[in-house]
């Protein structure tokens, strides 16, 4: 531990999902809990340093080992440091982590985030790295203390784990089977946060729309949603992500009859050919998906739809990729977050025939790059003149108190940066603008001050308050 200081640092390294950013909050919830801080500038310099990881795609142990490499350097400069690993990369790989990387302190997985302060303290008395990997979920993260990123903003998990199982995906085998949380528990910590500043929260779930299979409820989600929408205080749900094979018009009724559940849906696609989605394991068809779509704009005509789509899966053809082409251009996207296909070992679809060259997969990307890009456009620059609403960022604010911009999300998610004039907002000040520009990944709102009016919100009181940084939170449900 480095000396000279009141306590000792930490920095945390986040790679992968928004489950990922989740669990980095609750590192550092445990981290500050255990007497930790912080690291009050170049995070290269903290006494301890964590690597949350992601084993979706091919380039996560490339960035992984990459990062410890830099690492090794920092520690070698700073006697004393520690280095940890967790997430679902250490799930997967766990003595290999030591092997390549042997100046590595701990290695814990995803099903025991809580034990990083006593693996830490362990490695530090024994001198000896630390390798922990829990075969079967104990406790909730979401039961952890946590230190968010944001106080206008929380993730709140309501499920860990996946049923399905989808022949590319290497999650089912790190984080199990879903286990559900009960919903006086997630409702109990979605009250806790408003409580302590937050206007908005995101559920989450690795296929949110079968929660409830754990204690045999169908209408569990539904039912959710609309509870968050009578919690006092509390302005904007999102939830993500749900699977298209189990999305009902139970779902689209609560999002169209909960005034706070925001006009925003993230529909998972992958592949517009039926095809390939079958050979994926993706029960549902092309046109069922469409239908999806339809019935949600027909009840919530202003909702911003997104998408993940993957290139390239083993035995794509032309034809297979011209019907993806053609389902992009009939699902209107704002945005799709695009890949392409990499074996993952421990995947079914690493073992099929008829891998795609990867000379075709990378042109193929690029042809569905350029379409939803221009889609994306067409869409943005279809709000200009519009009136928004949007939620002032945290990390804009922290930025530069003194710029003239600013960025806000608005109800559909959609990234507005404005000209900031008086009265100034607060990160999590709720502030009107009219949209000017709309570019392919973000609008500009450059509006007359006459358009231009700020809403104070108990979340910027927070901000405030907190000495205008992010704050501590420690849940109230009981859960174990």
């Amino acid at each position: 531990m480095a000396q000279g200081k009141s306590a000792p640092t930490y920095a945390i390294r986040t790679l992968g999902c928004q489950m990922n950013v989740h669990d980095s909050e609750r590192m550092a919830g445990l981290l500050e809990e255990a007497g930790y801080e912080r690291a009050p500038g170049d995070p290269d310099d903290a006494d301890v340093i964590v690597v949350n990881t992601c084993a979706v795609r091919e380039n996560a142990a490339t960035r992984l080992y990459g990062n410890l490499g830099l690492l090794a350097t920092a520690k070698a400069q700073h006697p004393g440091m520690q280095i940890a690993v967790g997430g679902c990369l250490a799930q997967k790989d766990r003595g290999e982590i030591l092997r390549r990387a042997p100046w590595v302190d701990v290695v814990f997985g995803t099903y025991n985030i809580g034990s990083l302060p006593a693996l830490l303290e362990r490695a530090r008395h024994n001198q000896e790295a630390q390798v922990e990997i829990e075969e079967a979920l104990v406790t909730f993260p979401s039961a952890l203390p946590a230190r968010r990123d944001s106080v206008a903003s929380a993730w709140v998990s309501i499920s860990v784990g996946c049923n399905n199982t989808c022949t590319f995906c290497i999650v089912p085998s790190l984080r199990g089977p879903e286990r559900d949380r009960r919903p006086g528990d997630v409702l109990a910590e979605v009250r806790a946060l408003v409580e302590s500043g937050a206007i908005e929260v995101t559920l989450l779930g690795q296929n949110v729309n079968t929660y409830g299979v754990a204690f045999g409820d169908k209408l569990a989600f539904p039912s959710l949603l609309r509870a968050c929408g009578g919690i006092e205080g509390l302005e904007r749900v999102r939830f993500t992500s749900p699977h298209p094979a189990a999305f009902t018009l139970d779902v689209v009724s609560a999002m169209a009859e909960t005034s706070n559940v925001m006009p925003s849906l993230h529909m998972p696609l992958q592949s517009g050919s039926d095809r390939i989605l079958k050979s994926m394991r993706r029960s549902y068809r092309a046109e069922r998906f469409l239908g999806i779509l339809d019935r949600v704009r027909g009840v919530i005509p202003d909702a911003a739809i997104t998408t993940d789509v993957i290139v390239g899966f083993p035995g794509e053809t032309e034809e297979d990729f011209q019907d993806t082409l053609r389902v992009i251009e009939r699902g209107r996207f704002v945005s799709a977050f695009t890949f392409q296909y990499s074996p993952r070992p421990g995947t079914p679809a690493a073992l099929l025939d008829d891998q795609v060259p990867r000379e075709v997969v990378q042109e193929r990307f690029e042809r569905l790059l350029e379409l939803q890009e221009a889609i994306s456009l067409e869409e943005n620059r279809a709000l200009v003149g519009r009136t928004l609403h949007l939620l002032v960022l945290d990390d804009a604010g922290r930025k530069d108190a003194e710029s003239d911009r600013m960025s806000g999300r608005a109800p559909d998610n959609r990234l507005v940066h404005f000209a900031v004039r008086e009265p100034r907002p607060r990160p999590g000040d709720i502030v009107t603008v009219e949209i000017t520009y709309g570019a392919p990944h973000h609008l500009l709102a450059d509006s007359p001050a006459e358009t231009y009016h700020v809403r104070r919100t108990h979340a910027g009181d927070a901000w405030e308050g907190s000495g205008k940084s992010v704050g501590r939170f420690s849940p109230r449900s009981g859960e174990a």
